[in-house]
């Protein structure tokens, strides 16, 4: 019952996609193993999508991690020359998703915003557990710090975002900048992961039917952590973080039905109790993963401007 009162909530766009999903029929991710969901993911990721924006620059490189390890990036830039840089981050609940999935909503926040991206392909589970997708982030933004004008950009102007467990590691990146001493303009946060558990009323009302599912979740965590007690760690759930005085700036957009929506609300709230200047939207009638559905959905359109306009501010590159 629940499930079906809250279907009202989805506008006509919406509901017609997630029936379009419902008739095509494919199999749920948790019943497959995660290099076939990577696999089904990566197929689906553009169906959706806006047209691909042209960019003046894409170019492949790696980055170093602690371990030695060469994690795949991508930069994208609308122009030659010293421009802010977003490290961003792709969801897949740290077992799918990649840059490829993801490289038409970089793209569009490079192309709206009129800054860099890099684009970073953290390791997956369940080959590699928690916290190696942290390490790597932070490793990331780390390098990119020290070394963006090998690449041209100005690491003197950076942000930090993702969406869904992207999102997760973007804020934890932006606590671990501020204990470094590291200024960051923005944190951009789509949709972030935040609690250390999936028990609040957003996650009962829309676990059936509503894109990401509460088996779905339950599959990428299992796969993801190495017992309960990463589940309290604040790199796994950023509302455990001791403090967050003194973080970035945040952008975050949320959808209404969505399982992660009131932890969403509830950790821009713990930043705005910390003093931390945030910009909250939160996108009614839509579900987890809309961003990536702008050529139905046009709240996600909507979505990629004001994000777009949230980076301008915070670079201060207004025209």
């Amino acid at each position: 019952m629940r499930g079906q009162s809250a279907h009202a909530l989805l506008t006509p766009a919406m509901r017609d996609v997630i029936s379009r999903m419902v008739r095509a029929g494919r199999p749920a991710f948790h019943t497959l193993t995660a290099t076939q969901a990577r696999a089904a993911y990566e197929a689906g990721a553009g169906v959706l999508e806006i047209p691909k924006p042209a960019l003046a620059r894409v170019e492949d490189f790696s980055i170093p991690a602690r371990d030695g390890h060469a994690l795949p990036a991508r930069l994208y830039a609308p122009s030659a020359g010293k421009l802010p840089v977003l490290l961003y981050f792709h969801g897949g609940g740290f077992t799918i998703g990649s840059i490829a999935s993801h490289d038409i909503l970089c793209r569009q926040l490079s192309h709206l915003a009129g800054c860099a991206v890099v684009s970073v392909d953290y390791r997956l589970a369940p080959e590699h557990k928690f916290p190696t997708a942290a390490h790597d982030a932070w490793d990331a933004l780390q390098w990119l710090a020290a070394h963006a004008a090998e690449k041209h950009p100005d690491g003197s102007r950076l942000a930090v975002g993702g969406d869904s467990a992207g999102g997760t590691l973007a804020a934890m990146c932006a606590v671990l900048a501020r204990d470094a001493g590291l200024p960051l303009a923005l944190q951009l946060l789509f949709y972030p992961g935040c609690s250390a558990h999936q028990d609040t009323e957003s996650h009962r009302k829309f676990a059936r039917g509503f894109v990401l599912e509460e088996r779905e979740i339950n599959w990428f965590f299992s796969c993801y952590v190495r017992g309960p007690a990463d589940r309290e760690d604040w790199r796994f759930a950023p509302l455990n973080t001791p403090d967050v005085d003194g973080v970035a700036p945040a952008w975050v957009g949320l959808a209404e039905c969505d399982p992660l929506v009131d932890e969403g609300v509830m950790y821009a709230d713990k930043l705005r109790a910390a003093g931390v200047p945030v910009d909250l939207e939160i996108y009614r009638g839509v579900t987890h993963e809309f961003i990536k559905m702008g050529r139905i959905i046009p709240e996600a359109r909507q979505a990629h401007q004001d994000a777009a306009r949230a980076l301008q501010q915070a670079f201060d590159t207004r025209s």
